[in-house]
Order: C-alpha cells, then structure tokens, then sequence
C-alpha cells in the first residue's frame, strides 16, 4: 500500500487533509494551529511531497523525519504533522479493522466524561448558560472566562481591586446557583500576570474549580510554578504547546495539575501518547484541548480511550437553548462536516468503535466557505494590548 494523494482542505474555520492510498483508503485528520491555518495548509503540501509514494505504515518513522529533517518546529509544523499523523492512524486503523485506540492497547475506558462550553458577556447570561448545560447533563461546564466575553472593540482598563473582585464574585455566583455537582472549569485565556492570578486563585479557592487554565501566557515555566506553587486550585495549560519537549518542561518545574494536550498541535496520536505518558510517571491528568471540529473529537476519543491519565474532555458547544437529549450531537460546532459522530448522553460521549478514526469528511465538510481569523488585539486604555 503507498500513498497517492495528500490533500489539505482550508474549510470555515478548520485545516482538514485526507490521505489517500492506491488501495482506495483515505485518512482523515485536523490542524489545530487555528491562528495561522493558511500557513500549515503550506506545510502540509510540503510534507504531503515527502509522503506520497511511501507506505503509510510506518508512522512513528514519517512522524520523527517531518519532526526533525530541518528542526524548525513550533505550532505552523506542529499543526500540520498532527494532521498528517491523524491520518496515517486512521488509515492504519482501517487496514487493520481496528479503531486507532485498539491499535494503542485500548479501550481503557467505555465513555468520555465531557465539558461543555458556555460564553458569555455578562455575569447573569453566564449563569442562566449554565443552568441550560446543567439541565441538558453536562455535569461539567468549560471555558466559564470569570472576565467575561466583553466587546474586543472597546479599550479595557479596571483597577486591580474590582477586577479580581468582580471576577471572584461571579465564581462564587455560578457555584451558588450551579450546586457542588457541577465541575466548574475555569478559563482565563492568559489574561493575567502572576500577582494577579495569584489573587484571583485564593479567592475563588473555596469553590472549589476542577481547574485554573492558562492563568498567564504558558510562556515560562519558571512564571507559572510561580502561581501553581502559591494557589489551592489546580493549574491547567498545554493548549498551546506544539512539542513534547514544552510539555515535560512544565511537568519537570510542577507547574500543572492537568496537561492540556492538543492532539491536533502537538503531532496528533502519536506526540499525545508520548506526552500522555511523560504525564502519567508523574501523575499529571490529561484533559484534551479541543476548540476544532468533530475529526478532532474524535482523535482526542482515541485517545481518552488508550491511556489511563485522562480526566475530561472538552466538547465545543455552540447553541444555547433548547436540544432533546438524543440530539445532543448537533451542540457539537461542525456537526454536519463528518460522516459520523459520537452519541453524547448525560455528560458523556462514547467511545469510538469503527475502524479507524471513525469518522470522515462530508462534501460540506471539504467545501465550506473560509473564516480567515484576522490578526488584531483588544486595546488597553494606554494604548497597548489584552490578552482576552
């Protein structure tokens, strides 16, 4: 079996690529460098080049010559080798018969408990977003930014006092009206420096998060045992590492409870195993990063279901308002771009049992219009940049 066509697919807001061999098989995979996508579309035509005419089994080999024939990694070759990788497993899960996670000593695991997203632009509309989730069984709720969803075209400025408390408040608000039932996963997009997560950390201590995520920008590891070593919260980050060498740096300082592992960044199944199990010798969770589409749910399932340190998954919800609990699938953003998706039911999706990734793209999936995200910041008062 060779490969005869490697095809990147710029799609809404995603980077897909199929790989085709001369047998009829066709992988499917995600890019998950969602700032610089028409970047790693080039880097996956140029590592396309060196696939094609090759067997596509040896993966761990294709996997280390586009990791270190140059040695320029970061997130633009990151992305595009983690969908080249997502691939060339489901191609070899399909020649095998075999989901990709049967292939990696799986299923450890039956479902995967998830969290749902919820945004929003005011402390209330956040709460009453939660009671949705809350009554839909999500029994975890994600991506709750104590600073809010606020209008990036207006200036930010706030004194130190009323922004932690305002922040602190509406935690303390969510667990009040949310009940000790409901895992509260707390996002901060790097949007503060180590005084003031340090601030924030303590106060909402007594509410008891699931996590603290990106409470700075994940650039130090020296910054951010900093706050993991003076709070009572749990530290997640990850999301934005493109290598496993990023990954153990953090875990060698204790700067993390949780490894936020996004296997459609750091070189697909095969860097997340890796970085899995840097994890597990040092009993670190792993809660899979996923803002993508369902090609990269259903990679980070494979996961879930092959290691034994994972915790939760993050299932990128879109619509508020109504859904009867067997159609819980279309809260998932870019439902109708794959053939296949995972049943969701009472906080839970299943684990996937097709050959392969168990999914595909539909001709929706391959054709949608682009969403280009363009480059810009939310202003400061003076003048400068926020990170929200």
């Amino acid at each position: 079996m060779k490969i005869a066509r490697v095809t990147p697919y710029l799609s809404d807001r995603y980077l897909f690529v199929e790989i085709e061999t001369d047998t009829g098989l066709v992988g499917t995979g995600e890019c998950g460098t969602w700032g610089h996508l028409e970047a790693a579309r080039t880097a996956i035509e140029k590592f396309g080049a060196y696939l094609i005419g090759k067997d596509p089994g040896p993966i761990e080999h294709h996997w280390n010559v586009m990791q270190r024939f140059a040695w320029f990694q970061g997130a633009v070759a990151g992305g595009a080798i983690s969908a080249i990788d997502i691939a060339l497993w489901d191609i070899k899960g399909q020649a095998a018969r075999l989901p990709i996670h049967a292939l990696l000593g799986g299923p450890t695991r039956n479902g995967a408990r998830l969290y749902a997203h919820v945004k929003a632009a005011t402390p209330q509309e956040m709460i009453n977003r939660c009671l949705v989730r809350k009554a839909q069984g999500f029994t975890a709720i994600g991506h709750l930014n104590p600073f809010l969803d606020e209008d990036r075209s207006v200036p930010y400025e706030k004194a130190h006092s009323r922004k932690i408390e305002e922040a602190a408040a509406l935690v303390a608000d969510l667990r009040a009206e949310l009940g000790p039932d409901i895992d509260l996963c707390i996002e901060i997009h790097r949007r503060l420096s180590p005084p003031e997560a340090i601030a924030l950390a303590r106060e909402i201590t007594p509410h008891r998060p699931l996590f603290f995520e990106d409470p700075i920008p994940p650039t130090s590891a020296d910054s951010m045992v900093r706050v993991a070593a003076a709070i009572g919260v749990p530290v997640a980050t990850g999301e934005r590492f493109a290598t496993l060498q990023e990954f153990q740096a953090h875990v060698a300082h204790g700067a993390l409870s949780f490894a936020r592992v996004s296997v459609c960044l750091c070189g697909g199944i095969t860097g997340a195993r890796k970085i899995a199990a840097l994890c597990e010798a040092f009993d670190i969770g792993v809660i899979p990063h996923n803002p993508l589409s369902p090609v990269s749910l259903m990679a980070c399932l494979h996961l879930a279901a092959s290691i034994p340190n994972f915790v939760i998954q993050e299932f990128p919800t879109v619509e508020i308002g109504t859904v009867e609990m067997d159609q819980l699938d279309r809260l998932l953003r870019g439902w109708d771009f794959v053939t296949e998706r995972p049943t969701v039911s009472q906080g839970y999706a299943s684990i996937p049992t097709a050959p392969g990734l168990g999914t595909g793209l539909t001709d929706i999936g391959r054709t949608a219009p682009v969403v280009a995200k363009k480059v810009g910041m939310r202003a400061h008062a003076d003048g400068f940049v926020v990170d929200q």
